[in-house]
């Protein structure tokens, strides 16, 4: 059986902050069957946000939000729960945080943390990875200190083409870190370090009809593109396109 797709919604930003309804329908238009989210522009509540989503047929598969620590605890409870949304994704910690064993110990014993607060509010909390929890530090990775120090509660929301950056192959990474890969990112591109622009799935270097078979517990794809060469709204209607066409996933039609 095939997984459904959805878009991250950074990968239009730049639209939804010119249209955010219009840009919204064409999406959904295209077939996707969900967005992740990541913020909303000025003017669009979560609220009315998660109405226009309902009206479309858009489930919401993930929301990334700040870890629900300190002051942004409740904001980000809050705004997993208007959006009617159980998985919470750290999207980013800072590249020094990983500069170290004893900083990424560290780093960890914050997220399990962060995660068993989100635990206490029926969220599961999931780390979205870079490139830099892929290269190496001191013989090791720090993607696999995630796999030892981190509660096994907390799932991941693997990016292939950032782990392949980060010298790891994405398939590799998949068997590593097996069934709690729950969210799989799809994006595509030349895939190394420089600022190269990306492309629509399928016209890159990343090999998805090997990676997303072995990606078995992930329950969505979620193409994102961070900035690509070409009209982005193309760019989504191509990786969807490609995605479905390949019998690689599904959308809501």
């Amino acid at each position: 059986m095939t997984k459904p797709i959805a878009l991250q919604l950074y990968t239009v930003r730049e639209q939804l902050a010119q249209d955010f309804a219009g840009t919204m329908r064409r999406i959904a238009a295209i077939g996707y069957a969900g967005v992740e989210t990541a913020g909303f522009p000025e003017g669009t509540s979560v609220a009315d946000a998660r109405r226009l989503f309902d009206e479309l047929g858009l489930a919401v598969c993930a929301a990334h939000a700040p870890l629900p620590l300190g002051d942004q605890k409740q904001e980000s409870l809050d705004r997993l729960a208007v959006l009617k949304c159980t998985k919470l994704v750290c999207a980013w910690l800072p590249p020094e945080e990983y500069k170290t064993v004893a900083t990424i110990r560290h780093l960890c014993d914050r997220l399990n943390e962060a995660a068993a607060v989100a635990a206490g509010q029926g969220v599961t909390l999931l780390l979205h990875n870079h490139w830099f929890e892929f290269e190496p530090v001191a013989e090791t990775r720090p993607y696999k200190l995630w796999l030892e120090y981190l509660d096994p509660v907390i799932e991941f929301e693997l990016d292939p083409y950032w782990a392949q950056v980060g010298g790891v192959d994405p398939v590799a990474a998949l068997t590593d870190m097996g069934s709690r890969v729950t969210l799989l990112h799809v994006k595509d591109g030349p895939a190394d370090h420089t600022q190269s622009n990306m492309t629509a799935v399928g016209q890159g270097t990343l090999p998805y009809e090997t990676i997303i078979p072995a990606a078995a517990a992930a329950a969505w794809l979620i193409v994102e593109l961070d900035r690509c060469g070409t009209d982005m709204l193309t760019a989504v209607q191509d990786s969807y396109t490609y995605l479905t066409e390949k019998g690689l996933a599904h959308g809501k039609r």
